[in-house]
């Protein structure tokens, strides 16, 4: 059985261990935008299911960004397969969707509502992902 990236150019596998799992730029676009707006929250919660990239655990409800490529959007261009090695990264992908989903029963079960914000859609209209969010919400605490 070979290793997952035996075939790998260093410049490649440079580019891929760049990616982060959290702070992304989506995120953070998002944060900045719930902050301007009031909304106080909790980052990456190690006691909930999936940590939850943001939590309010008065409301008990939980935001989760997702990357187009890595969490299978399927949008074009961020949510698209490369190309190459589709062995390795149809299964990654598909382990990252399934992951994300039970995590998301979990929360459920829990008692937490849950919503999904894709990359994508932050980067077209983060005002338009906003309004969603603050309906999702809820008005602002003093």
């Amino acid at each position: 059985m070979s290793k997952p990236f035996e075939n790998v150019s260093p410049g490649r596998r440079r580019n891929m261990q760049a990616n982060k799992g959290k702070d992304t730029r989506p995120e953070l676009t998002l944060r900045r935008l719930l902050h301007g707006c009031g909304y106080r929250f909790r980052l990456h919660r190690k006691d909930l299911p999936g940590r939850p990239d943001i939590a309010f655990p008065s409301r008990t409800k939980a935001i989760e960004v997702r990357g187009c490529f890595w969490h299978g959007h399927g949008c074009h261009p961020l949510g698209q397969l490369p190309r190459t090695r589709r062995e390795y990264w149809e299964p990654k992908i598909l382990g990252n969707r399934s992951r994300d989903l039970r995590n998301m029963q979990e929360l459920r079960n829990a008692g937490w509502e849950v919503i999904e914000v894709w990359e994508c859609d932050i980067r077209a209209d983060p005002q338009a992902i906003l309004a969603r969010l603050i309906s999702f919400l809820g008005p602002r605490r003093s």
